[in-house]
């Protein structure tokens, strides 16, 4: 994954999260605040923070929390948030009112967060992605009212790939859950436009543009593919939603998921590894996202 994206920085860009919250507004079931964070030296992210208002100050003790990851959207953080967007998208105000601290962040150049990957170093605005929702989990996991123990992720299109790169590089995501996320390579093509093993794309300034500067855009030159992803992940929880309709072809993750579930059947977690296949487009049904919070909440019960 690195060779495509590029080295993950070291600890040294690991600098105090200096949170600030620029404003907050009290609901009726939660405190919903925008804040900005260091992430590295010399760059701030911004996102929206819910803490479930039967979370502050309370004797309960920590709980658990959820990073929520936009789709492809020009408002980014605002959709998982509720403030605009998809209805189906809102996941991280929903599971807010199902009890979750949830932290929706932006991807890099949407919403109100504006950086250059390439400037700081970066070889992909994936690996920038990848090291900000690092440092959005080491947020959580200073936060009082949060369990560091239980900490997932989940995604919707962008954010649905995005959260499984996270958990491939960031062992404390206890559960993912992954919408419209991905399909192996070789059934990728160029979202319509090509044949199948066209990853043209993924190639771009806002992915990964090795792909195409060293593979060629080509399925069959990529070195790694989202089997090993998953299987990275083992046993850890994943959660996905893969419609029939979607444009990540659904026949590529059922594909994927028969090389991927040996490795979790080895760790005797197959109940880890869940899959779902709505008659749907691109979107997150209602009753897949209930279903993903009820994994969700079984997951963090055994934990």
């Amino acid at each position: 994954m690195q060779a495509v994206m590029g080295d993950l920085p070291d600890k040294s860009r690991r600098v105090p999260l200096d949170v600030v919250v620029m404003e907050e507004t009290v609901a009726e079931t939660f405190v919903r605040r925008k804040l900005t964070f260091a992430v590295e030296p010399g760059d701030r992210c911004w996102a929206w923070l819910f803490i479930p208002r039967q979370g502050i100050h309370s004797d309960a003790g920590p709980g658990p929390a959820m990073l929520c990851l936009h789709q492809t959207t020009p408002i980014g953080k605002d959709e998982p948030a509720g403030l605009g967007g998809k209805p189906n998208l809102h996941y991280a105000r929903e599971l807010a009112q199902h009890g979750y601290v949830t932290l929706a962040p932006d991807y890099p150049n949407f919403g109100e967060y504006r950086v250059d990957p390439y400037a700081l170093g970066y070889a992909s605005a994936t690996m920038k992605a990848i090291w900000n929702h690092i440092r959005s989990v080491d947020l959580l996991a200073q936060m009082r009212e949060v369990d560091p123990g239980r900490i997932g992720c989940i995604g919707h299109s962008l954010g649905g790939h995005n959260s499984l790169f996270l958990a491939a590089f960031d062992p404390r995501i206890q559960v993912t859950v992954s919408s419209c996320g991905f399909t192996l390579f070789r059934w990728n093509n160029n979202d319509g436009s090509g044949e199948p093993g066209d990853v043209r794309d993924w190639s771009h300034a806002g992915y990964m543009p090795r792909i195409a500067e060293r593979y060629g855009c080509k399925a069959k030159n990529m070195p790694f593919d989202f089997n090993e992803v998953l299987e990275i992940t083992a046993p850890r929880a994943i959660f996905i939603n893969a419609p029939t309709k979607d444009s990540f072809a659904f026949q590529g993750v059922r594909e994927c998921l028969e090389l991927v579930a040996p490795e979790f059947e080895r760790h005797g977690a197959s109940n880890r590894l869940v899959c779902r296949h709505p008659n749907c487009e691109h979107d997150f049904p209602a009753a897949i996202r209930d279903e993903a919070y009820w994994f969700i909440d079984c997951i963090f019960a055994d934990n």
